[in-house]
């Protein structure tokens, strides 16, 4: 396992479709993962420090799990079969609970959790960014600094 940090979402064109790109903390490589734009907004917030007037559902399950006296360890993305990713949540007690990772990594941001990924899954859907796209990288961070969750609701139904 290969620990990864959230870059940030985006809306991908033309399909206008949210992902999460994730970055291998020691290392070159990304990983895009298409989310839905409900989780795409629940990870913007988080990022964004945006603390909603009622808890929102990751922040219901954080709230559920400070208050029975659970930890997450860490957050596992461990697989893609037929181009769906999976992940577990890893629970200090080592008990392990199968989860979509869009909600893992919004679950993660609000626990300060720490993200791995299965190093079999970055060699096979990771992207490799050279050096010379590195400012292509550095204009999607300037992107994510501009970008509101209201962003990801535009043109859905």
């Amino acid at each position: 396992m290969r620990e990864v940090e959230v870059v940030g979402v985006r809306v991908e064109m033309p399909s206008n479709t949210p992902i999460v790109l994730l970055r291998e903390a020691a290392g070159e490589r990304y990983l895009p993962i298409w989310i839905g734009a409900v989780e795409a907004t629940a990870i913007a917030f988080a990022q964004q420090g945006v603390v909603p007037p009622r808890p929102l559902t990751h922040d219901l399950l954080r709230d559920v799990l400070e208050a029975t006296g659970n930890e997450i360890s860490e957050i596992r993305i461990t697989e893609m079969k037929d181009n769906v990713f999976y992940a577990t949540l890893v629970l200090a007690s080592g008990v392990e609970v199968s989860a979509r990772p869009s909600d893992s990594i919004a679950l993660a941001l609000r626990t300060g959790s720490k993200i791995v990924c299965a190093e079999e899954l970055l060699d096979d859907a990771g992207i490799l960014v050279p050096d010379e796209q590195e400012d292509e990288v550095e204009k999607f961070r300037e992107f994510l600094d501009h970008v509101t969750p209201e962003d990801f609701e535009k043109g859905q139904g």
